[in-house]
């Protein structure tokens, strides 16, 4: 995947700091759009959804039910009203948001572990996956993420080094918008995540894919990091993580996920929002990791192929 470089626009940038990484963890902050009630299509779908069904967390679209295996009904349309459907976050491709995660081509036994971890609050979601994994019978699990280990996963982040970004707001889906009215602010230390096309992404199309925000130098920086350890800093992450990291055995594939998942990962790991057995194993390669190191890793992982 190639990086892009932009031009200085502004030098607010050197001057702003964010004091901690709560821009990762996303919240909705305002609705600024708003949809009619005709039917939306999508070219080369035989399938037509108003947005209201595109929105209901049991009724998620399936745009292209040619791409992929039965869908099981729980990721098609999740449990007795009160599980979602997985495919409502993590879409028929597997690929997700960057308010939820990639879980195509991840293996089965990497993901029965988190769900254990969600269901003991070993590890903790803000949003959904707790009390998801507590309702879902385990029965369910198994079926669910043999689908999303099936899928292969895509080209998802086109990673933009900058030192300013358009204004934005983090509005429906818990997704970051152009904001409307213009202008553009620092991007200090941070990675915020745009949809390529923000339309699509509105109809959750499971291929329109996203560009990242991320500061200028980061990519070399977290490629040092990730291949080096950085003199001792962390642990070169092909050790477990396998050649180009695209996984090893049960340990997941990094390579190409989306930096704001990336971000919140190695954070929780930190702080000890995310325990459990998988966590335990990351103790020694976050513990000093600083909030750029952190950022920087997440724009080196995503600059890669999947």
């Amino acid at each position: 995947m190639k990086k892009i470089a932009c031009p200085l626009a502004l030098l607010l940038a050197a001057s702003w700091a964010q004091a901690d990484l709560e821009w990762a963890y996303q919240a909705l902050e305002e609705t600024l759009i708003s949809f009619d009630d005709e039917p939306k299509t999508l070219p080369g779908s035989p399938n037509s959804y108003t947005q209201a069904e595109i929105d209901d967390p049991f009724t998620p679209p399936d745009w292209f039910p040619e791409d992929h295996s039965p869908m099981p009904e729980v990721v098609a349309r999740g449990l007795d009203n009160q599980v979602r459907a997985c495919s409502q976050c993590h879409l028929t491709s597997g690929m997700g948001h960057p308010e939820s995660s990639q879980l195509a081509g991840l293996s089965v036994g990497y993901m029965l572990r988190q769900m254990a971890d969600f269901r003991s609050g070993a590890r903790k979601d803000r949003f959904w996956m707790n009390p998801i994994s507590e309702a879902l019978p385990e029965e369910y699990w198994q079926t669910a993420l043999e689908y999303y280990a099936a899928l292969e996963p895509i080209d998802w982040v086109e990673v933009i080094e900058t030192d300013t970004v358009p204004k934005n707001y983090v509005g429906k889906g818990r997704m970051r918008f152009v904001h409307p009215d213009g202008g553009m602010e620092p991007l200090g230390n941070r990675i915020l995540e745009f949809p390529e096309d923000p339309e699509l992404v509105h109809l959750r199309h499971p291929y329109s894919g996203f560009e990242a925000f991320a500061p200028e130098g980061s990519i070399e920086r977290g490629r040092g990091l990730a291949t080096t350890g950085g003199l001792g800093k962390t642990i070169a992450c092909n050790i477990c993580h396998g050649e180009g990291l695209k996984g090893l055995g049960e340990v997941p594939a990094i390579a190409g996920m989306s930096p704001l998942y990336v971000v919140r990962q190695l954070n929780d790991i930190k702080t000890g929002a995310r325990a459990g057995i998988s966590a335990a194993l990351m103790q020694a390669t976050v513990v000093n990791l600083t909030e750029e190191d952190i950022v920087a890793l997440a724009a080196y992982l995503a600059s890669l192929d999947p």
